[in-house]
């Protein structure tokens, strides 16, 4: 039977994520000691999000939760330290900030976290945070009118991939005369053994005890794959390879790679590396 092998949750859109043994899931996405995915955001002056796909160097910004605050790295910064507790209303600074074409409400983080972040990627730029009371959902053509609640995921909560489906791009990148990629390029939040490669792309319901996740939209991939994770530095595209088999005619043709998923029962309760999954087959 398939298994959960890896559970990753970023807490900052586009940086670093972190690899756990188990993690809550919630309608919105993983969580971690009350630290949700994606919850946090790089957005320019303008508000505008802002990802690897411009700034590539965001890879080398690595989390760590502690106690009570949010830690970040970068090579040749010092450390952060981001307070988790949320601000008190009189002392909230609030922004609006775009993500693809949602607006949503924000908490401003403070002038010394902009000075790091516009640091580490050699731009002027602010950290934001998913505002409590902000309302962002994946869209309904996919999820069926599902109301599916998102942070600021590129719009889904979940990404699910299979690893044979990496096994088998290695195999071919490798006759390809190029080097093999590891999971991280992809940034899935779940990484599922035991299935045949893409069989997640015919998925009805992954099954996991209590919890169903549905596959709803194929993931179309960008160039963040091409940026190695370790160094910040873009190298070949796997997309020239994958071009020739994964190309989805339902979105004109975008190559796709893993399979973006809601919530369709289970918020609430708790995923563990190496626990067992069902997964319905749609045929």
């Amino acid at each position: 039977m398939p298994t959960i092998s890896e559970l990753v949750i970023y807490p900052v859109k586009s940086c670093a994520g972190i690899s756990v043994r188990k993690a809550t899931l919630t309608t919105a996405g993983l969580s971690v000691d009350n630290v949700y995915d994606r919850e946090w955001m790089v957005v320019g002056l303008d508000g505008q999000f802002l990802t690897q796909r411009e700034y590539p160097q965001l890879a080398l910004v690595s989390p760590r939760i502690r106690m009570d605050t949010l830690e970040l790295r970068a090579p040749g910064m010092l450390r952060l330290e981001i307070p988790l507790d949320l601000p008190p209303p009189e002392l909230e600074q609030l922004v609006e900030v775009k993500v693809w074409e949602d607006t949503v409400m924000a908490y401003n983080c403070d002038e010394t976290t902009a000075t790091w972040f516009s640091q580490v990627i050699g731009a002027p730029c602010r950290l934001v945070r998913f505002h409590a009371t902000a309302k962002r959902h994946a869209s309904t053509k996919w999820t069926g009118d599902v109301e599916a609640p998102t942070l600021f995921s590129d719009g889904y909560p979940v990404l699910v991939i299979g690893s044979s489906s990496l096994a088998d791009l290695n195999e071919k990148l490798a006759a390809a005369g190029r080097d093999p990629l590891p999971m991280n390029r992809f940034r899935p939040n779940v990484v599922i053994d035991g299935m045949e490669p893409y069989e997640e792309d015919f998925i009805g319901n992954f099954i996991a005890g209590e919890v169903i996740l549905k596959p709803v939209k194929p993931c179309p991939r960008c160039p963040i794959p091409s940026v190695d994770q370790e160094t910040g530095i873009p190298g070949p595209d796997p997309l020239d390879v994958m071009q020739s088999y994964r190309k989805k005619p339902q979105l004109d043709d975008a190559v796709c790679f893993g399979m973006n998923c809601i919530v369709t029962d289970g918020a609430g309760q708790v995923l563990h590396v190496g626990q067992e999954v069902k997964a319905d087959l749609l045929f």
